[in-house]
């Protein structure tokens, strides 16, 4: 009869010669064979370690949605990502909930956008959350518009009389598709400095993702170049960055200043402005009123559109590369001739 478990063993286990029958049993089971209670306490122990470790991900908050679903796309099943901003809200004025707080607590990394772009919101949660892996400075903090070329940067001093402007520049960096390669490649980075063991996944990622960006770049620019010095009147500065992207114009701001609301004064001196030069569509974000724009856009005989600037804008954007072929669509859509 063959050894094996089930196997009535007629030894005690504790002489030589019966804990030699037990490795036998052991090795023709493809199993270790048995040591000393201690050495298995260790091994159970040793064992159980390797499961948690082989399982757990990085816990990732990212504080808007777009950066959020690039980092899933880097990440996949190695992250766990949690987006504060809802796609629908202005990224400068979030509803910080204290349930953020928590989540800021458990974070291994935090992605944010920088520029000053959450300095109205994410400071006090950052504080109230008393984690030192993700405060500035520490590995687990990323700011993501390091290494994007930044636009409308202020050639002088900065003060409030001005409006919301942005001492650094633009901050709505990642409405230019290439951008968010370099926002892939910092994301990328810092997994795989915080989880060294699956570094190449990381990386293997993040050559998919941009593979996967550069073909639906070059789409979106040819379906895009015959519009190519169009010129546009936005509500805030939100579009800089695709209008710069795709060889549009900003001809005006409804808004008079960044975060000002618009005075009648200011928009009956936009509305001959925007006719003399010809401008023919009129963009707008979902958080905006419509009122305004409505006017302004009825007023000049140019398109409207009501564009999300973020994943989950509306219920057509679920990913990144969703939130450009939305966009890009409507727009062609709306002006075709």
């Amino acid at each position: 009869m063959p050894f094996g478990w089930n196997r009535p063993l007629a030894c005690c286990g504790r002489l030589p010669a019966c804990r030699n029958v037990r490795r036998q049993v052991a090795a023709e089971n493809g199993l270790a064979a048995r040591s000393t209670p201690f050495q298995n306490t260790l091994l159970a122990f040793a064992l159980a370690f390797a499961a948690t470790t082989a399982h757990a991900k990085l816990n990732v908050v990212a504080t808007l949605p777009d950066f959020g679903a690039i980092a899933e796309e880097i990440g996949g099943d190695k992250v766990k990502v949690t987006s504060i901003a809802r796609g629908t809200e202005d990224a400068h004025f979030v509803d910080a909930r204290p349930s953020f707080i928590r989540v800021l607590n458990q974070a291994d990394v935090l992605l944010e956008g920088g520029l000053d772009l959450e300095i109205g919101w994410l400071p006090p949660l950052l504080n109230a959350a008393r984690n030192a892996k993700i405060l500035h400075d520490a590995p687990g903090h990323v700011i993501l518009s390091r290494g994007i070329t930044v636009l409308e940067v202020p050639s002088g001093p900065v003060d409030r009389s001005m409006g919301d402007v942005h001492p650094s520049g633009n901050p709505h960096c990642w409405l230019d598709p290439a951008n968010g390669k370099v926002i892939a490649a910092s994301a990328a980075a810092a997994f795989a400095r915080l989880d060294p063991p699956n570094a190449a996944f990381y990386e293997a990622n993040l050559k998919t993702f941009n593979q996967r960006l550069d073909a639906k770049l070059a789409e979106w620019t040819k379906r895009m170049e015959p519009l190519r010095g169009l010129k546009v009147v936005t509500y805030h500065k939100s579009f800089s960055y695709f209008l710069e992207r795709f060889g549009l114009e900003l001809a005006g701001t409804i808004e008079p200043k960044p975060g000002i609301e618009p005075s009648p004064t200011h928009i009956n001196a936009l509305i001959p402005r925007a006719k003399e030069e010809g401008v023919k569509l009129v963009l707008v974000e979902p958080c905006r009123p419509r009122k305004t724009p409505e006017y302004v856009a009825g007023s000049i005989g140019a398109k409207l559109l009501i564009l999300p600037t973020s994943v989950g804008g509306n219920a057509k954007v679920k990913d990144y590369i969703d939130l450009f072929d939305y966009d890009i669509g409507q727009i062609v859509e709306a002006l075709k001739p």
